[in-house]
């Protein structure tokens, strides 16, 4: 492959490569950056993107779970083509991914954090990669030599000290680099640093006006799900209630929610006496509220309470991705890297902030198939511009290679942003994008869909155990409460829009055919449930 374009004459000089720092946090929800959203937190440094650079706001996942939508940005291929359907299944590691073929046209590439399938990631010369879904607390990381280290610390902070700690002096100054900078918060269970657990207990937060959400006009789907606050959010693994208290209040502790098996002391227990000792001033605050309450609180206050314990710790954890953020843009700012390096902030998808009564991801619907998506590049995208086109992070990748000059592999079935970056729209021809999900049954018992979703509609399949088909207008019913695929008003969309989710299917390559292969291979496979909590 070659590095440069080879337009012109044979003397013109290839203009400089951007650097690309390429940064995801695991389940971060859009409604949780300020630039999209100001009532639940200020996040001023990722803000910065959003005010120097380009806001998306109708950027999308292909399949709402974190592994299957890490290998659709590593390959720029929907999951049913790259083999991660989800988090069981395994990846197709005859796969190229674009780390590979940077490293083939000259950059120099590193990894640092959680990369959650695989611990040697291909096409990266440096790496430290947390192992699994890894620790929140003095975290075991893997080298590029595969040795196995601890490191004592919260791990927003460790994974951008070694993303700083390769930016000033271990790259390669005389190459273009491809760093991706990939946080593990804020994925369940939620522990904030000792210092944002203390500010944050101590705040209180805006419910969603879907909180206690009936789901009437939909389908068994939503209804079935296994993610509502008060009913399947854990009291030690998730709220932080001790399970020496549980046990001890026994039947006043309702309603009964299954526990993961050491989900409090797992975490807990990776501190040291020092962390500890800083974490039980808020942990016995936190206890005591539960003992002396809970008992006499109504089925209503009991969702609330945990919902506060939930935005508590989920926006603290937040809170540290985005002041260490702000660190390496402050870096690249100062040691005048800015200048040339397209900075993206993405995450694995979206997440449930209590909205539907949920929390988790997994669904077509808006708050788990939209994700975040920010890019700068000085230069090139006009400061404080806004796109609500519909793009994927299966567009990552060829993104990023059009900016660095490199072909696009024409097996890759993403479209280039650049038209759309760099004020071109004219050239930017995608009405629909596509999405499938498959890991049912399993964690939280979101059924099998796929859809198909346009700026107006959403046309839904969910199959399996069911038929049902579900339509949502997108501008008249942004909060996805109405089902209108059986309203007469609405035929001629669903004819229009079940024509169009064919003709998508056609041309990425599924099929129910495929579908139904995927469901035997699922079912052949072992029925211990991967452990989705770590």
């Amino acid at each position: 492959m070659m590095f440069f374009s080879c337009a012109g004459n044979k003397e013109e000089v290839p203009r400089k490569r951007p650097n690309i720092l390429f940064i995801m946090s695991d389940d971060h929800a859009y409604q949780a950056i300020s630039a999209y959203d100001s009532k639940l937190i200020q996040t001023p440094n990722i803000d910065r993107l959003a005010k120097e650079g380009m806001l998306f706001t109708n950027a999308s996942v292909t399949n709402s779970i974190c592994a299957p939508s890490r290998a659709t940005i590593l390959t720029g291929k929907h999951t049913h083509i790259n083999g991660k359907i989800d988090n069981l299944m395994p990846f197709d590691t005859t796969q190229v991914t674009f780390p590979q073929i940077f490293q083939e046209n000259g950059y120099e590439t590193a990894m640092f954090g959680k990369l959650h399938f695989g611990n040697n990631p291909k096409g990266v010369d440096e790496s430290m990669i947390l192992p699994d879904q890894g620790f929140y607390l003095n975290p075991d990381f893997i080298d590029t030599k595969g040795d196995t280290t601890t490191i004592t610390g919260y791990v927003t902070d460790i994974i951008t000290d070694l993303t700083l700690g390769w930016l000033q002096e271990k790259r390669n100054k005389e190459k273009p680099f491809m760093m991706m900078y990939m946080h593990k918060a804020p994925h369940r269970p939620w522990w904030p640093s000792p210092e944002k657990f203390a500010e944050f207990t101590n705040k209180e937060f805006p419910e969603p006006e879907t909180l206690f959400d009936d789901y009437k006009n939909r389908g068994t789907a939503a209804k079935t799900a296994e993610m509502n606050l008060l009913t399947h959010m854990m009291y030690s693994h998730d709220s932080k209630i001790r399970p020496e208290l549980l046990h001890e209040m026994g039947d006043k502790v309702s309603p009964k929610v299954e526990e993961f098996e050491n989900g409090f002391y797992g975490p807990y227990g990776r501190a040291n006496a020092a962390q500890k000792a800083k974490y039980d001033v808020v942990l016995d605050k936190i206890n005591a509220d539960f003992k002396a309450n809970w008992p006499n609180m109504t089925e209503q206050e009991k969702m609330r309470w945990k919902y506060q314990r939930y935005m508590q710790d989920y926006l603290a954890c937040i809170s540290s991705v985005d002041d260490n953020v702000g660190r390496v843009l402050d870096y690249l700012d100062e040691s005048g890297l800015a200048e040339n390096t397209i900075v993206v902030y993405t995450s694995d998808q979206g997440f449930y902030l209590g909205e539907h009564g949920w929390f988790d991801k997994r669904f077509i619907y808006d708050e788990s198939f939209k994700t975040p998506l920010l890019v700068r590049w000085p230069n090139k995208i006009t400061p404080g511009s806004k796109e609500n086109e519909m793009v994927q992070n299966l567009d990552f990748a060829p993104t990023l290679f059009e900016a660095a000059n490199i072909p696009v592999p024409t097996d890759m079935q993403g479209e280039s942003l650049m038209p759309l970056l760099t004020g071109e729209k004219e050239k930017w021809d995608r009405d629909a994008v596509y999405y499938q999900y498959y890991e049912y049954p399993s964690v939280h018992m979101v059924k099998r869909h796929y859809g198909i979703v346009t700026k107006e509609y959403k046309l839904i399949h969910f199959y399996y155990d069911v038929d049902e088909w579900e339509l949502y207008d997108r501008l008249k019913d942004p909060q996805e409460l109405n089902n209108v695929f059986n309203d007469p008003a609405y035929a001629a969309v669903v004819k229009e829009m079940k024509t169009k989710l064919d003709e998508l299917r056609v041309k990425y390559g599924d099929s129910s055919e495929l579908d139904q292969k995927y469901i035997e291979i699922y079912k052949n496979m072992k029925t211990e449930k991967e452990n989705d909590f770590w």
